[in-house]
């Protein structure tokens, strides 16, 4: 490998001198390969990054392993460690060049599974072979693809009709597994029943409070119905929902009327 690289033939050209008589012989000496080079990837590791709704045979370039022998003992193949959602894919242009891909075959989820790790084992063509390899480290990005989702999916509740203003309603909590945009969310109030008192409440956007902001009556409405919707910032935004239901109680606040006729 020194003395001619990947040329092949190679010789090394001498001259021989004998004395008495003098006599010069041209020499020429064959080098030949032995498969004493493995072969050798650019480097140790590969981080590759890979968002979690690529479609299903997206395709990733690799590089591929060099071998400093020549001919067979230099001819490569390669193998990747078992995997439910890679495979690879080896394009040959000639017998000393091949593109390497690595293929997306299974759907992902970074919610189940944020990071793979694989090996890509490349072996030659002498015997014995001589192998090397580089691990993949595949980073999952995370996809807007979890709407939140709310613990309850109906909150009853009870208030006395003579609640104070600001008086706490009840509190919502919702969850986003995604990360980062994907995963921060306001909470809103986007219906209510009857329709005329939604004004009544208000709701913290961003713990899930929701408060009186007028009085409640018995004698006029006995049942509130409130439709809450919690929103992350991902695009596309997703949404999920919850009701609350809240129960007036009545309050002896009316003396009895007497009508004389």
């Amino acid at each position: 490998e020194e003395l001619c690289g990947k040329s092949a033939p190679c010789a090394l050209r001498l001259e021989v001198l004998l004395d008495r008589p003098l006599r010069v012989f041209h020499v020429e000496v064959e080098v030949t390969d032995i498969n004493d080079n493995a072969p050798r990837f650019p480097a140790a590791c590969n981080n590759i990054s890979v968002w979690e709704n690529s479609p299903l045979n997206s395709r990733f370039p690799l590089e591929g392993a060099s071998d400093a022998d020549i001919g067979s003992n230099a001819q490569l193949s390669y193998t990747l460690s078992p995997s439910e959602h890679f495979a690879l894919d080896v394009k040959s242009s000639d017998e000393d060049r091949k593109s390497l891909f690595l293929v997306l075959t299974q759907a992902l989820d970074r919610e189940s599974l944020s990071e793979h790790r694989l090996v890509v084992t490349a072996s030659d063509g002498g015997r014995p072979a001589l192998t090397g390899t580089v691990q993949l480290v595949i980073s999952v990005l995370d996809a807007n693809d979890n709407a939140p989702q709310f613990n309850q999916s109906v909150y009853k509740v009870q208030l006395p009709e003579d609640a104070a203003e600001g008086t706490l309603v009840a509190r919502v909590a919702a969850t986003d597994p995604d990360e980062g945009l994907n995963q921060e969310f306001s909470y809103s109030i986007v219906g209510s029943v009857p329709a005329s008192q939604r004004d009544a409440f208000s709701i913290d956007p961003r713990t899930g409070e929701i408060r009186l902001r007028v009085s409640l009556d018995f004698e006029e409405v006995r049942l509130h119905e409130l439709q809450i919707e919690a929103r992350d910032k991902g695009f596309p935004p997703l949404s999920g929902h919850c009701s609350v239901e809240l129960e007036v109680l009545d309050v002896n606040d009316n003396a009895p009327e007497v009508w004389v006729t």
